[in-house]
């Protein structure tokens, strides 16, 4: 990850935490970028990492976001061109976020369309 991509995921982790501290813990990292040795990089690739997953995932819910991170002018790899073809087909969301502007408005209306599933006008019935 380049160094504009890695301080603004750094941004975005440090406002998720700050805005929702009792939700820490499910915005997780994947750690795809970064130098490794060929050593390194067998044993990680035999434990099932793998090209092109997104930066940021977000489990909410039962429901998972997935987040690439990219600078305004970064584009995706075809790997993960790929990973997020196919998480759309399994019927997950995945976002590009260009801008801590963009990632709060991915977390917020996730979040928000989440709670709307969830939520129900029945009453709770008392015993």
């Amino acid at each position: 990850m380049r160094d504009i991509e890695h301080q603004l995921q750094v941004a975005c982790v440090r406002w998720f935490n700050c805005q929702y501290p009792l939700l820490r813990g499910c915005l997780v990292a994947t750690p795809n970028g970064g130098r490794r040795d060929l050593v390194t990089g067998a044993r990680l690739k035999a434990e099932g990492a793998l090209a092109g997953v997104a930066d940021l995932n977000f489990y909410y819910r039962g429901r998972t976001l997935f987040i690439e991170m990219k600078t305004p002018s970064g584009r995706q790899s075809p790997a993960q061109k790929q990973w997020q073809r196919t998480m759309e087909t399994q019927g997950f969301r995945y976002v590009i976020c260009r801008s801590i502007d963009d990632f709060t408005r991915a977390i917020n209306g996730f979040i928000a369309e989440q709670n709307d599933i969830h939520r129900t006008d029945k009453p709770i019935l008392e015993t």
